[in-house]
């Protein structure tokens, strides 16, 4: 008799530990080994989707093995050959409610290696837990914490009301209308019967989390110079050249008034509009570099000038007109990218912050729940794929939960310290918590205050 109970106490304790992976549950958040956690930010840090070749193959595929652990529902849309968008679904258990975006972009702008101490794709941790990576702030430690943060949520049992979609988009670095901007105007994007939109914000030095409402539209400006050649040594009126040297210390003078404001703390960064010279072109090549005795008769300097929602364009295209490139000094311009700061309907592209918006003040709670604090709203110095989604008019929302950490996107040695990365999943578990659950006023199913 003895010989079947010794049989069946192994047998149960073979099922025991065979459990886990039969009920293919996720290990509870106070068992997660933080460095699995860490782990996984690294791999995806480690795919090289720099522009202009990003390896979007690679990154999709690794997206796609994360929804897979997590058991969510996936599809890859291409609307450009070769541009995909991996768009993931958390389902809600109430379809008839709109569902919620959280958005990110895989690629990353280009490094230039010999000024790094580590290596932009290595995803190296130092002594004091920084991460070094190229897009370890801007933007895929966002995409990794949504991800993450329902990694913890499915773990502690929660189910959504509201359904929750994730997606991944490409060429946010290059203008984004490849991704984004082709997913916010499709048919898929109408179906999805999205009401609120996160994307990604800007790491703030203290310890305040930095929100965004809204952003600053670019206006690319070429200006051109022409006037007539002449010998190096020669002095005479209205050369290409002193056209041109007229016209950047106009824009020079109109920039330092802008930054003026903000440096006397009159204005936020985004509030100014921000003009800084993106090339200077001129000279006649010669095999050795340029011919040095003669004055060429072309010469042109490109601006990326950056304009508030509250801007006045007309007004800032007459001074361009008039004053930065006069056809009186045989100067003209052109506008290689001009952004929009209007809806359809003449709204200015912002966001609430108020409690005339309900995602707005949820999300204010959820971050103080999570132990987090949040600053003044901002106007986004540059520009996100967020515009897309406004231009809809549905509420959109800059967040990259990174406080006490140095502004680094697009500099060398972007890093991200562990803790903090660890710490903005927390942020973002109580954000979608808030967010999936919310039923408005007059709805059914919980309240608010039952969250």
């Amino acid at each position: 008799m003895e010989k079947p109970y010794t049989f069946n106490l192994l047998h149960l304790h073979f099922l025991y530990l065979l459990l886990p992976f039969l009920t293919n549950s996720i290990p509870p958040p106070a068992q997660a080994d933080h460095s699995e956690i860490i782990s996984r930010f690294q791999q995806y840090l480690q795919i090289n989707t720099s522009q202009p070749s990003p390896d979007y193959q690679k990154s999709t595929h690794f997206i796609l093995s994360q929804a897979d652990s997590l058991s969510l529902q996936s599809q890859v849309i291409e609307f450009v050959q070769g541009k995909p968008i991996v768009l993931l679904q958390w389902p809600g258990s109430d379809p008839s409610l709109p569902s919620i975006l959280l958005n990110s972009h895989t690629d990353v702008v280009p490094s230039e290696y010999s000024k790094w101490v580590h290596p932009p794709f290595g995803a190296h941790i130092d002594e004091q837990g920084n991460i070094f990576a190229r897009g370890s702030q801007d933007m895929k430690c966002v995409g990794m914490q949504y991800l993450e943060a329902i990694r913890r949520l499915r773990s502690s049992g929660f189910c959504p009301k509201r359904s929750l979609y994730l997606s991944f988009v490409p060429d946010e670095e290059i203008d984004g209308r490849d991704g984004a901007e082709m997913l916010a105007s499709s048919d898929v994007f109408k179906n999805m019967n999205v009401d609120i939109v996160l994307d990604e914000g800007l790491a703030s030095p203290n310890e305040n989390y930095r929100v965004f409402y809204g952003e600053r539209a670019p206006l690319w400006l070429v200006i051109k110079s022409n006037g007539a050649p002449g010998h190096g040594a020669k002095l005479y009126e209205n050369s290409a050249m002193e056209n041109l040297f007229k016209s950047i210390e106009s824009i020079r003078r109109f920039r330092a008034s802008q930054f003026d404001l903000v440096k006397a703390g009159l204005k936020a960064e985004g509030e100014v509009i921000s003009v800084n010279m993106a090339f200077l072109k001129a000279g006649t090549p010669s095999p050795t570099g340029f011919v040095m005795n003669l004055q060429p008769s072309e010469a042109e300097a490109g601006f990326d000038i950056r304009i508030p929602p509250i801007g006045n364009v007309e007004s800032l295209e007459k001074q361009i007109a008039e004053e930065w490139a006069p056809a009186s000094r045989n100067m003209t311009f052109e506008f290689k990218a001009k952004g929009i700061l209007h809806d359809d309907l003449g709204r200015s592209l912002v966001t609430a912050t108020d409690s005339s918006n309900p995602w707005w003040t949820l999300l204010e709670e959820a971050i103080k729940k999570a132990n987090g604090k949040i600053g003044k709203p901002e106007i986004f110095p540059a520009s996100t794929d967020a515009q897309n989604f406004r231009k809809l008019g549905l509420p959109a929302i800059g967040f990259s939960p990174m406080a006490n950490t140095p502004i680094l996107l697009h500099d060398h040695n972007e890093f991200l310290n562990q803790a903090e990365y660890l710490r903005g999943i927390e942020v973002y578990e109580s954000i979608i918590k808030a967010y999936t659950s919310y039923i408005p006023p007059g709805g059914h199913g919980d309240s608010r205050d039952e969250l």
